[in-house]
């Protein structure tokens, strides 16, 4: 089992400030299962307008903060090198749910576990928790590919 810092989660993601959403990498095992945290702070720049006298995490900017914690696992259990052509697609969300408000002050943990790989998808088991609650909970697919 392994962890990550921030540096070692920005070679294996193309994202950038402040579309990065994962902190930390606490545990991954590849071809298993991740555990990422994300800090939620006021200063993110939704809140001005999500919402602005109840700032509140929006459920897509969960979901995508999922979807990028299991795209680092893809990235670590492939044989593909990581590299600035190398991308991870997000191609496809199922049974989607939120259960409870996520906002600054809050750390989300996400899970992530492979649930399938085939034909180049990969199918994941992903929730995200709060202080042991469960807020949102997904099963994503993403795709691995080289940009010309």
């Amino acid at each position: 089992m392994e962890s990550m810092d921030i540096t070692r989660i920005m070679k294996y993601l193309p994202h950038r400030y402040p579309f990065l959403l994962i902190d930390r990498v606490l545990e991954i095992v590849p071809n298993e299962r991740i555990v990422a945290i994300k800090n939620i702070s006021m200063n993110e720049p939704q809140f001005p307008g999500h919402f602005p006298n109840h700032p509140v995490m929006p459920g897509v900017l969960m979901i995508e903060a999922l979807a990028q914690t299991a795209g680092v696992l893809a990235f670590r259990s492939s044989d593909q090198d990581v590299s600035s052509n190398s991308v991870i697609y997000f191609v496809g969300i199922d049974a989607a749910r939120f259960k409870r408000p996520v906002v600054p002050g809050d750390q989300l943990r996400m899970e992530a576990g492979i649930l399938k790989v085939t034909r180049g998808i990969w199918k994941f088991a992903a929730r995200g928790t709060v202080d042991g609650q469960l807020a949102c909970e997904a099963e994503l697919m993403c795709t691995l590919k080289q940009l010309d």
